[in-house]
């Protein structure tokens, strides 16, 4: 597979991650955990199809467990925060400040052995923060009533995701085949966690039902493995890049399905965090940096 191929399907995940949003609020009222493990269940079924068909069941085995666990550990966290945020704030807002992710992941990467964190990375940061601190001060009621504990998952959301992304490139290559494991240990776990702490809400209407399926299929499913199959054989900076289309994407997609509306201060927030993220990523790019080799 070549190096544009490999970066044509990474962008796939980026368009899938930005639909996001909008079916997890379609799928309502099925609770956080019970979400997580329906979604998943449908993900890893189609890395099992795939494995299956394509005959790579035989590069599982020699994979770690701690790469299992790690993998696992860091979906089931994620999504587990993110749906729980978009069920307790406003869907547009919320899945904003989550979507601090891909600009924490150039932070924190900036922090790692081999690489220099610029002001340009400072910079970026602050104006993507301002964004998220528009979206919560912007209005008072919300700041003070039932929506900052969603805003609080998001923003834990967006810390475990990025903390996940940059400590993952320590472990180096493993095939995309594990992707399935992944979702169906989620899935697994999620499941276990509902039971034990949820009431099982199966959904209401067929538009719930289709955004549930529609998760496992897209966002919640192909996106990993798109997004594996990028990051490791095609152009990592530029698929960084990509991501931080994803909250104006997301956000346009809730505007159109009316699920949001395009106000001033949230379409300023958008701008503020996107372009924090573009200006931490224009830093990357620059000469000088250090590269190592031993990245995946």
């Amino acid at each position: 597979m070549t190096r544009t191929r490999a970066t044509s399907i990474g962008f796939i995940a980026v368009l899938l991650w930005s639909l996001l949003a909008l079916f997890t609020v379609g799928s309502a009222p099925v609770p956080p955990l019970q979400l997580t493990a329906m979604s998943f269940a449908n993900g890893g079924m189609i890395g099992v199809l795939w494995i299956v068909l394509g005959g790579g069941a035989h590069r599982l085995r020699n994979t770690s467990w701690k790469v299992y666990a790690f993998g696992t550990t860091g979906l089931f966290g994620y999504h587990l925060f993110y749906f729980s945020a978009l069920r307790l704030a406003p869907p547009a807002q919320a899945g904003l400040i989550a979507y601090l992710w891909p600009l924490l992941i150039v932070l924190m990467s900036g922090l790692l052995p081999g690489e220099r964190l610029r002001p340009g990375h400072l910079l970026g940061g602050a104006l993507g923060f301002a964004g998220a601190a528009l979206i919560i001060l912007g209005d008072g009621t919300r700041f003070g009533g039932n929506a900052l504990p969603g805003y609080a998952m998001a923003l834990l959301c967006a810390f475990f995701w990025s903390g996940y992304s940059v400590l993952s490139r320590r472990l180096g290559q493993t095939p995309t085949e594990t992707v399935a494991i992944f979702c169906l240990a989620t899935a697994l776990l999620s499941g276990i966690a509902h039971f034990a702490l949820e009431e099982t809400v199966l959904p209401d209407t067929a538009i719930a039902w289709a955004s549930v399926v529609a998760l496992g299929l897209g966002p919640v499913g192909l996106a990993f493995y798109v997004w594996d199959i990028g990051v490791k054989q095609g152009d990592i900076q530029l698929l960084g890049v990509a991501s931080y289309a994803a909250p104006l994407l997301s956000t346009l997609a809730l505007i159109l399905a009316g699920l949001a509306a395009p106000t001033p201060k949230l379409l300023v927030a958008a701008a503020l965090i996107t372009g924090g993220a573009a200006l931490a990523a224009r830093a990357s790019t620059r000469p000088g940096k250090v590269t190592r080799s031993s990245d995946a």
